[in-house]
This record gives structure tokens, sequence and C-alpha cells, in this order.
């Protein structure tokens, strides 16, 4: 048997597919004489493109991350699906901009958005790449080709199915991944009579179930959970889900090879080193008492589960010297809390100068921080989306603004660049709970801004879809659906993961003001710092941020330095007011001007009547930041629980 797994654009080039590193682990392991290939197409498209005009690495970015909810990359390959060149250019145009008038010298001027002329150029050249990547899977002769889905590859996925059953009838051809999960994988399948197979779940549980099915002369795949599968009318037939998720302690390590054999010989070597992508664990356990509102992530299972941490660190000790790469994105969505006293302790003790992102929760502590930091964590994902209690309570995300302050400033204590978007947009939320933030972002200049803001989007499996009465009752699929494909409206609906609903929460104007004042906190975040040291006199702190006019700060009162150690966590104004006179022997109204007079200096950041100061420990922690692209891919989103074919 011959099995080819195959990765499209855009999946992300600086790292190999998780999902389809598991897959042919786990197909070796349960057919030892089967031919095993991963297909990099994504990596093939890069040295296709590039040997035809200018382009790099921040185009492919641009389709990759930055425009992934908007759907460009998911349209340049519309054109390859319908062998169309012409496929809804016009409607196109008209939702994202038009080219600017021909200038008066005649030459054509540049379009208003910079990836317009590009966009519009690799949709009408997608089909050539899309016939030369299907020839060239077709020439091995495959028995099943798998392909795995995620933010913005399904149109080339399925371009690349449809001219490879057009070459190889024979070929059963597999979906699978984030984009197939639950209605969506039953639509995709219902339009696309070329797409034999539809995984939906967990495809450790469900892929080798099929190919042992494939083998017969009459395969009978009615008891494979959550496939879809046709009958002999050529009708969708679409069997329940499993009952159980998949047992981490059977999960495999991914295989890796064929990514960085062909990384080393492709055009994107000179763009990005590249990093290895592993997982510990599937589900959020915080998710399965408190699903956040707005999130959509674990279509499949929400129920947290995780792999024994001996078998963790064997997966990263083994890949990270069979590679020689140390960089690694740590998919998990959140951390498996007791991995702070067994695995992060035994990768510090191994010293091999790991440099990790790892997903955490905002409420962790300094110390707790500390150990991540140690082990090799350079980059966390902490969710925290807001700096107000209000709003983050209709998020029902679990922790309060000082919280999530506290989290950018011990980050920023221990050289931790934090990955961060703020939201808006939720129903409920009120002016006041971003006027009051917005006013104090100067002082917060020091630490690491937010990457991105943005309205709220309704993603499919989330709360604010599932529970219209939360506040989106008028819902339709995002408008790149309906230029991406042609469907009846139902299965359109069906089919998208992310929808518009008329908006809530605050209003644009004050939308606007909440953009500028994050980009002014990222232009003045390079030359800002607020940290502190101690010695024997008391406590010294230190301050560039444009917006103060002082540099040098001496705390040495009794008063002074029991506000400022009580105030490294969130405290209400009474406990402040009650023990600070007690413990400085002072008038409750000193405790009050001092504060008042911290305010005016911006050492505290006040929520809801709770207050924290903002002064991080002095360690040259500035020299220890890493560059991070404006926003995380959703892509490194997903769990891998959703992400295998």
């Amino acid at each position: 048997m011959r099995v080819v797994l195959a990765s499209v654009p855009w999946s992300p080039i600086e790292m190999p597919s998780l999902a389809l590193g598991l897959l042919k682990s786990l197909t070796l392991k349960e057919f030892p004489d089967a031919e095993v290939e991963v297909v990099y197409g994504n990596l093939e498209f890069v040295d296709w493109v590039t040997s035809h005009r200018k382009f790099r690495y921040d185009d492919y970015k641009y389709y990759d991350r930055e425009s992934c909810y908007l759907g460009h990359g998911d349209w340049v390959f519309s054109s390859a699906l319908y062998q169309d060149r012409s496929w809804k250019v016009a409607e196109f145009v008209d939702a994202f901009g038009r080219p600017a008038p021909t200038g008066s010298d005649g030459a054509e001027a540049p379009a208003h958005a910079p990836w317009l002329e590009t966009t519009l150029w690799l949709h009408e050249h997608a089909g050539e790449f899309i016939d030369q990547l299907a020839e060239r899977i077709a020439a091995g002769e495959p028995d099943v080709v798998g392909f795995t889905t995620t933010f913005q590859t399904v149109t080339a996925s399925l371009a690349v199915a449809r001219r490879l059953k057009e070459l190889s009838p024979r070929t059963v051809t597999v979906f699978g991944g984030a984009n197939c999960e639950g209605t969506q994988g039953e639509a995709l399948h219902r339009n696309f009579a070329f797409v034999d197979y539809v995984v939906r779940g967990e495809g450790e549980l469900a892929f080798p179930a099929l190919l042992r099915a494939v083998q017969e002369e009459t395969p009978d795949v009615s008891g494979i959970g959550g496939l879809c599968w046709r009958d002999r009318d050529g009708g969708s037939v679409y069997n329940g889900p499993t009952a159980k998720p998949f047992a981490t302690d059977a999960m495999v390590m991914p295989h890796y090879d064929e990514y960085f054999e062909r990384f080393a010989k492709s055009e994107a070597r000179r763009w990005v080193e590249p990093r290895l992508v592993i997982e510990g664990a599937r589900g959020c356990w915080w998710g399965e008492k408190h699903h956040c509102t707005f999130c959509g992530l674990n279509g499949a299972s929400m129920m947290f589960r995780s792999k024994r941490p001996s078998q963790f660190l064997d997966d990263i000790m083994t890949l990270t010297e069979r590679h020689r790469v140390l960089d690694m994105l740590v998919v998990d969505n959140i951390l498996d809390m007791s991995y702070l006293d067994s695995l992060l302790p035994q990768l510090t003790e191994a010293g091999i100068d790991l440099r990790m992102m790892y997903e955490i929760k905002a409420n962790l502590r300094f110390d707790q921080l500390e150990v991540l930091a140690k082990a090799g964590v350079v980059c966390v994902q902490p969710g925290v989306e807001s700096l107000n209690a209000n709003v983050l309570k209709l998020m029902d995300k679990g922790v309060t603004g000082c919280q999530n302050v506290r989290m950018l400033r011990d980050a920023e204590s221990l050289g931790l660049t934090v990955i961060w978007n703020y939201l808006y947009g939720f129903p409920g939320e009120r002016d006041e709970d971003y006027t009051t933030v917005i006013e104090q972002f100067p002082k917060l200049h020091h630490l690491c801004p937010a990457g991105a803001d943005d309205r709220l989007g309704i993603q499919r499996f989330s709360p604010y879809f599932e529970k219209p009465e939360l506040g989106f009752a008028d819902r339709r699929p995002a408008r790149q659906y309906e230029l991406c494909f042609d469907m009846p409206e139902q299965d359109l609906f069906d089919l998208a993961y992310l929808f518009e609903a008329p908006p809530q929460g605050i209003g644009d104007d004050l939308a606007a003001k909440l953009t500028a004042g994050l980009n002014t906190w990222r232009e003045q975040n390079s030359r800002s710092q607020l940290s502190y040291f101690e010695t024997d006199e008391g406590i010294t702190i230190t301050n560039t941020r444009p917006h103060f006019d002082w540099e040098v700060l001496q705390l040495t009162t009794p008063l002074e330095l029991a506000l400022f150690r009580m105030l490294d966590r969130p405290r209400s104004t009474g406990f402040l007011e009650r023990e600070g006179a007690r413990r400085g022997q002072v008038p409750v109204e000193e405790v009050r001007s001092t504060l008042a007079r911290w305010d005016d200096l911006g050492l505290v950041f006040l929520d809801c009547d709770r207050m924290i100061h903002i002064v991080t420990q002095d360690h040259n922690q500035r020299l220890m930041r890493i560059l991070v692209g404006r926003q995380l891919s959703p892509v490194y989103q997903q769990s891998a629980a959703t992400a295998a074919v």
C-alpha cells in the first residue's frame, strides 16, 4: 500500500506539519510494509512562485497569517478549484479593494492595497501550480492521498484532490483536520464528489481503520466513528462520532524527515529558520469547566489529556537531537500544570538551550513563570485579550485586568515575550470598560504590547455560536466563503468556521481610540523601561517612559516599602489602606496620598477597585526579547487533536 499525505499552501513554511508527521508515524506503526510519503506542497509552492515573480516571506505570511480571517489565501486557489481564472474576481475586488486609477503617464498605478496585485496574479495562475503538484503526486501511483485542512488550506487541498482524481481515478482521497469538524466535514463531502472520505475527529482513531477497510474488495466503513463516506448511489453518509477521545498514552512521536529534507532545498530556507512543532496535551482543562465565550478551538473534544512527562521529555529530546533544531512550538491549548513539577524541571536539568513557545493561563505566578523560563520557554501566549475585569468576565476567562497586567509585568521581568491580542465587541461591555484602560496605556509602555486589536468575530463551536441567545442571533457566514465556494446557502453555512454578525459592544469611534492607544504603545515600547532593584537602603525605581518626566525614584519609608511589596499582587484599595496604615504606622490619609502619588507617577495600574504595581524586576531583560509577528497564526493554535487527517 502506498500512502501520500499532503500539505498545501498556505500551511506554515517554518515548521513541519504535526498532523501529517503523526499520521506517518502511526501508519508505519500499524502497516510496517506500507510506503508513506509526506509531500510538502507548501514548500514546493514557494519554489514555484519565486521562479515566476517577485515573492517574499512577508507575502507568504500575509496569506498564511495576516489575512487569515479574510480568506484571501483560500480565494487565491478557488480559481484552480473551479478551473476558472476569472472566478469571482470582480466580486473579490469589490469586497476587498480596487486598483488605483492609471497614472497620467499611462503607467499602471499601484493598487490601493499592497497585496491586491499579488493576490490577483496568484489567483490567475494558481491552476498552473495545482496541476504541477497533482501530477507529481499522481506519478507515484498512490493508493490513498490524505489532506489535512486548517485555515487557508481548504481550496488548495480541494483543487489538488480534484485534479488528482482526473489523473488517477483509482486513488482514494481522504480529508480531515480542523476545517472538517462537525457539519463542516459533512458539507465538504456533500459538495465535492472527488472527495471519497472525510474524517471528523482525531485522525489517529479513524485513519488506520479506514486504511484497513480500503484494502478490502468491498470496504465496510460503517463502523468507523466520525467518517463521511458514500453509499452505492453516491450519496453522503455520516457516521456518528467516536465515543471516547484518543488516549495520549497511545500517541506516537511525529515523523519530520521529509520536511527538513525538502526545506534544505527550498527557497524558503533563505527566508526563515526552521523550528519543530510538538504537542504534550490536547483539549483544555479550563474550557472543560468554563468555555471562553469567543473560543472555537477544540471542536473535536474539549476533554483535557496530556502525555506522561517522561514520554513528552523523550519526544522533545529525540526530535531535537535528530533534526538539530532547538526552536520549538508547543501546540497545546493550555499548559498541563503538573508539568511545572515534572517535565519542565527535567528540561532545565537537561541543559539543551531550548527556545520554546507555550500557551498558558494568565494567572500563573512569578515563580511558575520562572520555572518555564529556566526550562527554555522564551515566548508565551497567555490569552490576555483584555485588561478590564468586566469584559474578562463576559469572556468567562477566570482572570481580572490586574492579573493580566501582572502576567505582562512578570513576563517582562523574566525576559519572556508575550503574544496577545486586544479583543472588543462583546455583548454587555460598556464604554467605561475601555476608557479607564486606554487612559492608563502610557503607564504600560514598558510592557509587551498587544500584537493586534480586533473586533470579536464569531467562530463555530464557540459558546457565542452555539448559544445565539448570548448576543449574536443574526449570524451569517463570513463574506470570504461565498467568494471561494459555489454551493447552496445552507451548505455554505455548514461549511463555514467564521461568521459575521451585527456588531456588539463599543462603537467604532471608541474602537479607533483603542487602536490609536495601542499603536502608541507599540511605538513607545522599545524606548520605555520601568524597573527596580533592591538594596539595604530600600528600593530604587528607574523610568524611561516618555509620558512620565522623572527618571529615578527611591522608596525608603516603612509605608512605601510595605505598599510596594503588597502591590506585587492585585489588592483592593480598602485592604491597602488598612494594611498600609497598620504596617507603616501612619494615618489612612497618608496611605491614600502615597497611592495617589504613585498613580500620578505611573507606578500602579487600577481596574475595578483593584490595584497592582507595574514595575519590573531589573535583570537586563530587554536584551532577552525576541521579535514576533503581528499575531500568532491561528494555524498554530490548532490542537493536533483537530489538525490530524
